[in-house]
């Protein structure tokens, strides 16, 4: 399947052990393959944009970031429709974002839709609030959980099951 869609995301396999089984139950971007992470940008560039220039672009941006540290130690909501792991401090990754929009104005946090792109973790979403709130009960006894972020990944695939692939993988600056 040729990709339509591109992210940027913070993969976060330290997540995996809390959150895998609900993800692939209730969260269908894990279906497609796109690992436990916190979104920097989605959308971001249709792939057939994405050119050796992006590339060098993106390489600067993230280079010019130092690693960080951040722990997910509470569930939060969205409505009652998704259920999420808050990442604190969210600072690091908020500038990331806000790093990356300065450069590719064309491609907003989803697609503008949301006036805060709050980072977050997804654990689930549109399902019965009972089993989202059951989910998060579950994920609630893992935390917190404690991650370095040191990389950002530029993904690409479509929404069909195991489509979704890196791309590239960008190193953050040393500390």
């Amino acid at each position: 399947m040729e990709p339509t869609e591109s992210a940027l995301i913070v993969a976060v396999p330290e997540a995996e052990r809390a959150v895998g089984r609900f993800r692939s139950a209730l969260d269908i971007a894990a279906s497609w393959g796109v690992p436990a992470h916190v979104t920097v940008l989605y959308p971001f560039l249709p792939p057939d944009r994405i050119n050796d220039d992006v590339l060098a672009t993106l390489s600067q941006i993230f280079e010019a970031t130092s690693r960080f540290d951040i722990s997910f130690a509470e569930v939060k909501w969205f409505g009652d429709t998704v259920v999420w792991l808050s990442p604190q401090p969210d600072g690091g990754l908020r500038q990331l974002t806000a790093a990356v929009c300065r450069r590719f104005p064309e491609a907003p946090p989803y697609a503008g839709a949301h006036a805060d792109a709050v980072p977050h973790l997804t654990i689930g979403h549109d399902a019965p609030k009972h089993v989202l709130a059951q989910a998060a009960e579950a994920v609630a006894g893992h935390l917190p959980i404690r991650a370095t972020v040191d990389a950002v990944r530029l993904i690409a695939g479509a929404p069909e099951p195991h489509s979704w692939h890196t791309l590239r993988e960008f190193r953050l600056g040393s500390a």
